[in-house]
């Protein structure tokens, strides 16, 4: 049976949502926001443009539509737009049909092959999108009239399926001009040719709300062809967050067992969102998801290096590893023009913020008096980011309450590597709430009394 692509579409997202699988695997916090809008989109057949500052996850969003496609589909063998054999629409494959019948030669292609994708540029051309005269096939004898010495563009050899143009407010408005019969006839124009091909696909858009609303880099005509508009916004709970850091971070390196505490990874949420709400920063770039991945990548990077620096059989992440994605990720963040210089200030401001938020959320109400106590008889500590975590701990001896330490921050099997991170938490929390004092000299850290 022959279905257009967006019956496809339709009927393969009501299986999903009736088995009740996810039809968007991977995408996080958008459950109650985002996705009932384009399950919404795809049930009415529209064609649609995601909204979002960088990093919101809209590219990986409309990949994810692939997975709606059928696993194999038909097609004419040969035919450079993917010819259903039961209706063919460009002239060659109409001629095959017509003389081989039931012999008519058929291929088979994936679900992914039916997808395709544009980043937008400045430089992009009409011959990109649609299609131009081929000169190659002229010279091979075919009159300049003929409509097969066309090229096809990017658009028609994606028909049957899905096509994506990123960033859609960078293409030029002349070239814009060239999707309106796309989207609206669902037939393509090339230079003096009239050519009735009835394209069948889905055209997914993304684009920055600055470009696409108030620049005015979208042509009218362009904007209203658009079935639907949605938004797409950073995750709103922290959770979602540290899910999607968790999801996201490269950190299964081979040979090096890594561990990064769960609090650690609330840091880097907390300080993720406190970077998106600081009026040092520029909102209308907003502030990636890759912001929160490339930190929390760094963090374990410096401890796989404390790790092979001291010997420590596995890498674990401790808070005295957070200052190394400050610099890291200052190329991720656009800041007022006012701030200039002042970058890392902020930035390490901002982190020490997320420090003490996620002490307080995670510690508060715990009894850390045995801890204070050895400093207010006037200990020192010394800790840093090449103090293996076993030296730290027997610097501090005997630590009281460590067991119901490590239970508030859920943490189940007691290694020196965890206790450490555990007891460097409660540390720079009680010095950050100015119970404890703190010298930094030379990459190491003394905590006293």
């Amino acid at each position: 049976m022959h279905k257009t692509v967006k019956v496809e579409l339709r009927d393969n997202l009501l299986a999903r949502l009736a088995g009740g699988r996810s039809a968007f695997p991977g995408i996080v916090g958008f459950d109650d926001t985002v996705l009932p809008q384009v399950e919404r989109a795809l049930l009415a057949g529209h064609d649609l443009v995601l909204l979002g500052e960088r990093g919101q996850g809209k590219t990986r969003l409309i990949r994810t539509l692939v997975g709606l496609l059928d696993a194999w589909t038909p097609v004419v063998a040969g035919c450079e737009i993917n010819d259903h054999p039961y209706a063919p629409v460009c002239g060659r494959c109409r001629r095959l049909l017509a003389d081989r019948g039931e012999d008519l030669p058929v291929a088979w292609k994936s679900r992914h092959d039916r997808y395709g994708e544009k980043l937008a540029t400045p430089d992009t051309s009409v011959g990109d999108l649609i299609g131009d005269v081929d000169p190659i096939k002229i010279a091979e004898g075919r009159t300049l009239g003929d409509p097969e010495t066309v090229h096809y563009g990017l658009v028609p050899r994606t028909n049957r399926g899905i096509f994506s143009v990123n960033e859609l407010p960078d293409l030029a408005e002349r070239i814009q001009v060239s999707l309106l019969n796309v989207l609206e006839e669902r037939d393509i124009q090339v230079r003096g040719y009239t050519l009735r091909l009835p394209l069948d696909l889905l055209l997914v858009a993304s684009a920055n709300p600055e470009d696409y609303t108030n620049r005015g880099r979208i042509i009218t005509p362009l904007k209203d062809r658009f079935g639907a508009e949605v938004r797409t916004h950073y995750p709103l709970q922290l959770a979602d967050e540290v899910r999607l850091i968790r999801q996201e971070a490269v950190l299964d390196w081979p040979g090096t067992p890594i561990v990064l505490p769960d609090h650690l990874l609330q840091i880097v949420a907390r300080w993720t969102r406190l970077v998106r709400d600081s009026p040092q920063v520029d909102q209308r770039s907003g502030v990636s998801a890759r912001f929160a991945v490339a930190a929390t990548e760094t963090v374990a990077a410096s401890a796989v290096r404390r790790a092979a620096v001291t010997g420590e059989a596995a890498a674990v992440a401790r808070v005295c590893d957070l200052p190394a994605a400050v610099a890291a990720a200052r190329g991720k963040v656009e800041f007022e023009a006012a701030e200039e210089g002042r970058e890392l200030e902020v930035l390490a401001h901002l982190l020490r913020r997320a420090t003490a938020d996620t002490f307080r959320a995670l510690l508060a109400g715990l009894d850390l008096s045995g801890l204070q106590r050895r400093f207010d008889e006037g200990a020192t500590v010394e800790t840093g980011d090449l103090v293996p975590a076993a030296e730290l701990l027997s610097r501090l001896g005997t630590i009281p309450g460590l067991a119901e330490l490590l239970k508030r921050l859920g943490i189940e099997q007691e290694s020196p590597g965890l206790a450490a991170a555990a007891v460097e938490l409660a540390l720079e929390g009680l010095h950050l709430n100015r119970r404890l004092a703190k010298d930094e000299v030379a990459g190491r850290t003394v905590y006293g009394g």
